[in-house]
């Protein structure tokens, strides 16, 4: 058996010369070069399950080498755009967003129309620069930054914050109605063949207003919102007992960005901005008005059909269980057994298990990654609403149940497959450790 990845690191370095530009300076693919170019475009797992699993064969290690040896020559044209492109860029002054994420599958379709660039393509390059730029329209972090400079822009958004959160609707009804609302639906979303009367319940949720009801409640300070003293009233949404009137903010990190309900109106838009649709996005000055208004919202939402979606979440979240041994009535829906199933199957999750509850307990980062897993309702809020939050900024509303168990799923994958990378990079550390000790 062989590890997919050392596969693919030795049929990259057998290419030799000429991808240097999709290279580390170790020589291996860059990690963009595998996600973008070598995974999708040449390997592509999905045309070949054989292909998909972490550890292959020796037969299917060997057909993978032979996809990789076979499209060098494209691989080899795609590295010389590259390079073009990125002159292109600078010769445009186009700064925003990552040359690598942006360029890598172009470069791949031209290599394959157009073969190995010469001095006449530069225009090619120069044309495909513009339009790709010309799709932001202006949509783009830069832009963001350039335009909360202006103190006029600032105090306009200023006093749209300050009107919106004084006009809030801070009444609650009961919330315990809104949540037991939530239950319904989790029992019928997670089985196919009840989804249709979830989709009944999503209705009646947004009709009762019970999204907007519960992010009142959030801001009341009530406790025992979930049925369990335990968890926090904002699930950690926000870190604060009640959320604040937001700010405007003048940057973002991703590695330092603060829980969704206490980000700036730039933390927000930041992450919006460097995301995949911005060309179906209105322009920067639209966008953060409108985002004054939704960031002073119950649950920093604007559609209504979408705070439903994540109260359902987080009546989800409170019955998560991936270590199991846990036996409560949260966690008692279809939607429930079916994402805890989901987790306890997976045997990074199995070895955490055992780790925190076996005889032989291990230290170090294997035990705080399993640690992590007791508290993975954070993790999945946090994911549910970053999603959510997406679909507002692009008017998309949520009202089928099939639509709702196909994200309430694939935040749980999400989750599965960054703490499977996690547990493999922490194993990788400690066998070399070992190894470095022997």
């Amino acid at each position: 058996m062989v590890p997919r990845a050392r596969a693919v690191d030795e049929a990259w370095r057998a290419i030799g010369a000429g991808v240097e530009s999709l290279s580390g300076p170790d020589g291996g693919p860059l990690t963009r070069t595998v996600k973008l170019l070598l995974l999708p475009l040449v390997i592509r797992p999905t045309l070949r399950p054989e292909l998909a699993a972490d550890v292959l064969s020796l037969t299917d290690a060997a057909r993978l080498r032979e996809l990789l040896t076979e499209a060098a020559g494209t691989l080899r044209a795609t590295s010389a755009w590259f390079a073009l492109m990125k002159r292109a860029r600078r010769r445009s002054r186009v700064v925003a967003g990552n040359p690598q994420d942006r360029y890598f599958p172009v470069c791949f379709e031209l290599a394959a129309t157009h073969g190995a660039p010469t001095p006449d393509t530069e225009v090619i390059a120069d044309r495909r620069v513009a339009e790709l730029a010309e799709l932001d329209g202006g949509r783009t972090v830069d832009a963001l930054k350039v335009y909360l400079r202006d103190n006029a822009h600032r105090i306009r958004l200023a006093r749209s914050i300050d009107r919106h959160w004084r006009d809030r609707d801070v009444s609650v009804s009961d919330p315990a109605t809104s949540v037991a609302a939530a239950v319904r639906v989790l029992t019928g979303c997670g089985d196919r063949r009840t989804r249709r009367d979830a989709t009944a319940e999503l209705a009646k949720m947004a009709d009762a207003g019970d999204g907007a009801n519960v992010g009142a409640a959030m801001w009341s300070d009530r406790s025992n919102l979930w049925g369990a003293e335990d968890f926090p009233a904002s699930l950690r949404l926000s870190d604060r007992a009640v959320p604040a009137r937001p700010e405007i903010g003048t940057g973002s990190s991703t590695a330092s960005l603060p829980a969704p309900l206490d980000r700036t109106l730039h933390d927000r838009l930041f992450i919006v901005l460097r995301g995949s649709r911005r060309e179906s996005l209105p322009p920067v000055p639209e966008l953060a008005a409108t985002e004054a208004g939704r960031c002073c919202a119950p649950l920093g939402l604007l559609d209504e059909t979408l705070r439903v979606a994540l109260v359902v979440g987080g009546r989800l979240a409170v019955g998560l269980d991936p270590l199991g041994g846990n036996a409560t009535p949260l966690a008692d829906t279809s939607a429930h057994h079916a994402v805890n199933g989901r987790f306890r199957r997976e045997a990074s999750v199995l070895r955490a298990r055992r780790m925190t509850t076996g005889p032989d307990t291990e230290g170090g980062t294997l035990a705080e990654l399993a640690e992590e897993l007791r508290t993975v309702w954070i993790a999945y809020m946090r994911r549910l609403w970053v999603r959510l939050h997406g679909r507002d900024t692009h008017s998309e509303p949520l009202t089928d149940g099939t639509e709702l168990w196909d994200l309430l799923d694939g935040v749980a994958r999400s989750i599965v497959m960054d703490h499977r990378a996690k547990v493999r990079q922490a194993l990788r550390a400690l066998t070399a450790s070992e190894t470095a000790d022997a």
